[in-house]
């Protein structure tokens, strides 16, 4: 609890004489209330800059000056820490979507903060994963500026995106996209994101064009993916690389709920190990949960349990969503 100063108290608070009291008032108010520069200050009191300093330390010590943040509207400051705290997440990112809960509209309020986040904390040496299958990745890609100081090393796509030819151009959009905004060079994955065989997959990574890809996953520094789930997505659909209804009811049965880069998982976030393993080309499970920073943009009422239990499975440490999404990840 801070101090309190009470002017009826016979005896000196806290050991502070009455007119260092008086001093540490004057000058906190002055700088405080009425906006008078340190300087200033030490010319009208005729007193030292440093020792200004010194009592405007001492005046927020002894109670007289109380910081209050006031988190003006739109801020979800609270519902972001309890996310943090009750996942372990390194950071929550709430979108406000003001009660709205149309899909499209909802994408595009995390896609704004995502976008926002991005310009703020990616930094020159960073190296880029990013994922192809996301909607509201792309609406991310789409929101972000290209700022002065935006720079990162290399921006690498960690999923192919080979099926249809719209589908290689939103992968190819998602990833040239970053690597513009960011200065970064673009690493592509030419290469379908779901192949027929096993035996496809393996010869696929034996090229040396996708195997030098394959290298850039190992030392990434942050990971942007989607949460999607176990119901393919319109735009999975749509490219072609949408796994089979009998693969789809095979996971179910297995227990799956979602994925990350086409890696299905479980209620509590555990990898399950299948054969469609075996033909995705895109960055393991193992792989991507050695990224130091593994940013999750995702929301809506569809993929509340999956993105629950990818935060429960250690998927991502980094969340971006919206505020209705991180009030249901609170509930018991």
């Amino acid at each position: 609890m801070s101090p309190r100063l009470d002017a009826n108290d016979g005896a000196e608070p806290y050991g502070i004489a009455a007119e260092h009291i008086r001093l540490l008032t004057k000058v906190a108010r002055m700088y405080h209330e009425r906006g008078v520069r340190q300087p200033q200050i030490a010319e009208l009191l005729h007193i030292s800059q440093p020792r200004v300093s010194r009592l405007l330390k001492q005046a927020v010590a002894a109670g007289i000056v109380r910081t209050v943040v006031i988190t003006p509207r739109g801020v979800h400051a609270d519902l972001e820490d309890a996310v943090e705290q009750r996942y372990g997440l390194s950071e929550v990112v709430v979108a406000d979507s003001a009660g709205q809960t149309d899909e499209i509209a909802v994408t595009r309020s995390i896609a704004a903060a995502a976008a926002v986040y991005l310009e703020t904390t990616l930094s020159r040496n960073d190296r880029v994963g990013i994922s192809s299958w996301s909607a509201t990745l792309l609406a991310t890609v789409d929101a972000m500026h290209s700022a002065a100081g935006l720079a990162t090393e290399r921006v690498v796509q960690i999923l192919g995106g080979v099926g249809t030819s719209a589908a290689q151009g939103q992968a190819t959009r998602l990833t040239g996209g970053l690597a513009r905004h960011t200065r970064a060079e673009a690493v592509y994955l030419v290469a379908p994101g779901l192949v027929a065989t096993s035996e496809m997959r393996q010869a696929l990574v034996r090229e040396p064009s996708i195997a030098a890809v394959l290298d850039a996953w190992q030392d990434l520094t942050v990971a942007l993916v989607g949460v999607g789930s176990l119901e393919p997505s319109t735009l999975l659909r749509q490219s072609g690389n949408a796994i089979a209804e009998q693969e789809e009811q095979r996971l179910r049965e297995l227990g799956a709920i979602g994925d990350v880069c086409m890696r299905f998982f479980d209620e509590r976030g555990q990898h399950i190990a299948s054969e469609l393993d075996d033909r995705v080309l895109g960055i393991s499970a193992e792989t991507l949960k050695k990224v130091p920073r593994r940013i999750g943009v995702a929301g809506g009422e569809r993929k509340w349990r999956s993105i629950r239990a990818a935060l429960l499975g250690g998927w991502l440490n980094v969340l971006i969503t919206d505020q209705t999404t991180a009030a249901e990840l609170l509930r018991d």
